[in-house]
């Protein structure tokens, strides 16, 4: 009996093992399927729907082939990324801030903030020996940088890709020969950048001696270096923008994008023409989704499954069992990564700078020797560090011995940055009798000693003419202490209401000069305290009296400020708030303290959003104790319909709801997002009586187009106030 069991179990381990044997002889046979994924910006999102289809049906990838954003999707998936973490990726990455000019406003240094307020122009060029110098690119390289060190597995940045999980390979474009340049033994992440360097978007790259480009100016869908790889079956996947239609080839711009496209286009149909009868072309319907629209990621990934999923009975002949995807998922997916404890920090170096302190970088990167340290801590500074402004690219090194950490900050300094002008444009009118223009300069001048001094120039010309000088001095290398002196003169008029009605028109020349001494707060906010010495002279133009002096004016102003600015953009904010509390006063005599003239001021606003639709809700306060409120009501989204700053009395109060919807966007070198909405407004100004504020309040509301342009938020508008005035509005430029 022993024996016939024995025998048995000797036969079953014996057909066993044959099967074994058969699925390891199927498996050694299975064809090296190469997945090729084109460039094709924001369309390159369908190239993740395509990798989830192949995981629900279990068909594995071998060897993996890409191109711009194909190089950026493949690399990460070969590298060991989930499904699931390029799906993240797509979905929480700011890409508007990626392919800016800038950092996101939220990440900038507060003085950045601050100069956006003065000027919200996105007009700038740097100034040198040499004339004028411009930013190097369309987009930053740091923050496309970032996004892409965020998206890769631990521990992949540098390496090689032939050492990945997956073989994996990128072309790119020289831009010197126009050759293709083939990243066979670059690391992963410079292999990633260069493919990606998309020309007038991004800048060149140099790498392998060559000064790169785009691969998909001479390779888009490179199924040739799949092949070349040993692939016996290629998936190629071309989400390449079409060629555009006549009727949209009516300006310079359409015409000379048509030819990069056909560029493009007519290399993509000579590798489709090389794809095998065992090869695949999955081509998503991607109608709708631009090169640059990266909101309609989620279209987009749909596009790339559903088209994947409508070739599935090929797939199917490619697909393994369960057990055996799973075995290979294991060995392609980044093992757990190191958990990111925090460990003391031994040495923090600086490295590349040169009229930048490197002292002001260490403490502004908010790293701190003998501190525990995170890697994430080293990324935030990264950010914190890019904000500044005049720093092109921020680069970090880690290294980990005996349980201590050791990071190198290498600092780019941005040669146009440092020496630069701002010019900003200006307009407003109602289409009646208050119409505004001006013209702005601004030139700031950093790094000016081994504290970091800014010197700030503003110059005016139009409604309101001057020029004004600040000097802001940090008391100490990264010291968020300063001092700020500053000086202006400047002309103006401004009309005088008294219960609506227009009663004179008065023009002034001011002279100021200021003293503050004030602590900032992070990038978000600051305080400030100083003294303020004016003279004015006024003189009235209407109603005309030649007989009339002129009134002189010489006084001390003592003031407090304090601000938070959080918000993304100040032409029309998503996130974010914006806070400015102060108080102005004019002292006294000693024999009449009584006297003292003090000037209130509280205005808070808070932006949201929710999908396509954004806005704020504002609210203001001011107070006199003499004469009017240092703010005026009227004009547009100040009671639109009512004449522009026409309510002038000792205390104002407002507030305003504003809700807009995105209904289309500029290129992200003109401009930005177009939206349509409204406002809800109220408020007014009464005098000190008690009973006066329910008979001051007004309500009034607009509806306006907007649009984000690179001189600031352009409206155009129609607003009305309750019982009163309607009036239409267009605005250019200032912040309201």
């Amino acid at each position: 009996m022993k024996t016939l069991r024995l025998l048995l179990a000797c036969s079953i381990l014996a057909v066993h093992g044959a099967a074994l044997a058969q699925d390891a002889v199927a498996s050694a046979k299975r064809p090296r399927v190469a997945l090729v994924l084109s460039g094709g910006g924001a369309r390159g999102f369908a190239h993740v729907g395509v990798l989830r289809a192949l995981r629900d049906m279990h068909v594995p990838v071998d060897i993996v082939v890409g191109t711009s954003m194909g190089s950026v999707v493949g690399g990460a998936y070969a590298a060991g990324a989930s499904i699931g973490d390029l799906e993240r990726m797509a979905a929480t990455t700011d890409w508007d801030s990626v392919v800016a000019d800038r950092p996101a406003r939220d990440a900038l240094a507060f003085r950045r903030r601050d100069e956006d307020a003065n000027i919200p122009s996105r007009i700038e060029f740097g100034l040198n020996r040499n004339g004028v110098t411009l930013p190097p690119a369309a987009a930053s390289n740091a923050a496309l940088e970032m996004a892409l060190e965020r998206l890769l597995p631990p521990g992949t940045r540098n390496t090689p890709v032939g050492q990945l999980p997956l073989p994996f390979r990128s072309v790119a474009s020289d831009l010197l020969t126009g050759e293709l340049v083939t990243l066979d033994d670059t690391p992963l992440f410079q292999t990633m950048r260069a493919s990606l360097a998309v020309p007038g978007v991004f800048a060149p790259v140099r790498i392998k001696g060559h000064l790169v480009v785009d691969g998909g100016l001479v390779r888009n869908l490179p199924v040739d270096l799949a092949h070349a790889m040993g692939a016996d079956v290629v998936i190629a996947v071309n989400v390449g923008t079409p060629l555009a239609p006549e009727k949209e080839l009516g300006s310079a711009l359409g015409v000379a994008n048509q030819m990069l496209q056909i560029l493009t286009e007519q290399n993509v149909q000579r590798s489709i023409k090389e794809l095998g009868p065992q090869d695949l072309l999955i081509a998503p319907d991607l109608t709708g989704v631009s090169f640059l629209d990266f909101s309609t990621y989620a279209r987009a990934i749909a596009a790339g499954e559903k088209a994947a999923r409508e070739l599935s009975p090929r797939l199917a002949a490619l697909a393994v069992p369960a057990e055996e995807y799973a075995s290979l998922e294991a060995m392609r997916l980044a093992g757990p990564g190191e958990t990111d404890r925090p460990k003391r920090l031994a040495k923090l170096e600086v490295q590349g700078t040169q009229h930048i302190n490197a002292e002001i970088l260490k403490k502004q990167s908010g790293l701190e020797p003998g501190q525990p340290v995170t890697r994430e801590d080293v990324r935030q500074a990264e950010v914190t560090l890019y904000g500044r402004g005049d720093l092109a690219r921020v680069e970090t090194e880690v290294q980990d011995k005996d349980g201590e950490r050791e990071v190198t900050i290498r600092a780019t300094e941005a040669e146009w940055a440092r020496n630069r002008m701002r010019v900003g444009l200006e307009l407003a009118s109602d289409f009646r009798d208050s119409n505004d223009f001006a013209i702005k300069l601004m030139h700031v001048h950093s790094s000016m000693n081994d504290w970091g001094g800014e010197l700030r120039t503003e110059a005016r010309i139009g409604n309101v003419r001057g020029v004004g000088v600040q000097w802001w001095q940090p008391l100490g290398a990264g010291s968020k202490w300063y001092v700020m002196p500053s000086a202006q003169i400047g002309e103006t008029i401004s009309d005088l209401y008294s219960s609506g009605l227009r009663k004179a028109r008065v023009g002034y020349n001011v002279r100021t000069g200021s003293l503050a001494i004030g602590r900032e707060f992070g990038n978000w906010g600051d305080i400030s305290v100083g003294v303020q010495k004016q003279r004015y002279t006024a003189h009235t133009i209407l109603p005309e009296d030649p007989s009339a002096p002129d009134q002189k004016v010489s006084d001390t102003v003592r003031f407090v400020r304090f601000r938070v600015d959080t918000l993304d953009s100040l032409g029309f904010p998503t996130r974010g708030m914006l806070i400015n509390l102060g108080r102005e006063s004019t002292p006294g005599s000693a024999s009449n303290v009584g006297a003292t003239q003090a000037n209130w001021g509280a205005s808070a606003l808070f932006a949201f959003h929710y999908d396509d639709w954004a806005g704020h809700f504002l609210a203001e306060w001011a107070r006199a104790r003499a004469g009017a409120a240092p703010i005026n009501l009227g004009g547009f989204l100040r009671l639109s319909g009512t004449k522009t700053d026409s309510i002038q009395e000792p205390t104002v109060l407002f507030s305003r709801v504003v809700v807009a919807r995105k209904i289309g966007a500029l290129p992200s070198a003109f401009g930005g997002t177009l939206r349509a909405g409204f406002s809800l407004e109220m408020g007014g100004g009464f005098d000190r009586r008690p009973d006066a504020l329910g008979s001051a309040l007004k309500q009034a509301g607009s509806l306006f187009l907007a649009v984000e342009t690179r001189f600031g938020p352009l409206y155009l508008g129609a607003g009305a106030t309750k019982n009163g005035e309607q009036t239409m509005y267009l605005f250019l430029g200032p912040v309201w």
